[in-house]
């Protein structure tokens, strides 16, 4: 690399949903994360306490799946509540600062535990999430899971 590029090319290198902005949101990639922990949740509780080599390992993977997956719910979350919902959605919707605290805390409650009602909640909260969303846009979109 010669001295001229190493001096244009940029210290710091920024990540963003979108630059644009794009306009582009949807809850839709929060319930696929959501699914996706619920999914390995009941996969968890499903091995039981076996402890052979085989479960251990199997168990550690799902483990590692969920947490990612929370993390993509968390991150989802946040790209909606800062960059789509504006003050005169939170004056339809007085309780979305609410709503959106608790999906993020059960996405977090999800990590942090085991158990399958968490991820049902947090599947429920995404739920409410999406109905306000859509209902910002005047459009009935019907919430769905994938893998019911």
């Amino acid at each position: 690399m010669n001295l001229l590029t190493r001096l244009l090319r940029p210290a710091n290198v920024a990540a963003a949903h979108c630059d644009g902005p794009c306009g582009v949101y949807d809850p839709a990639a929060a319930r696929i994360a959501a699914e996706a922990v619920l999914s390995m949740e009941k996969k968890i509780a499903a091995l039981g306490d076996a402890q052979d080599l085989a479960t251990i390992n199997t168990r550690t993977r799902f483990i590692a799946i969920k947490e990612q997956q929370a993390e993509v719910v968390k991150k989802e979350l946040d790209i909606l509540w800062h960059d789509y919902f504006k003050p005169e959605h939170l004056e339809k919707y007085p309780n979305l600062h609410d709503v959106f605290w608790k999906a993020a805390k059960l996405a977090s409650k999800n990590k942090t535990e085991q158990d399958p009602a968490n991820g049902e909640a947090l599947m429920g909260a995404i739920e409410e999430v999406h109905k306000i969303f859509w209902a910002t846009k005047n459009r009935e979109v019907a919430f769905y899971r994938a893998n019911p």
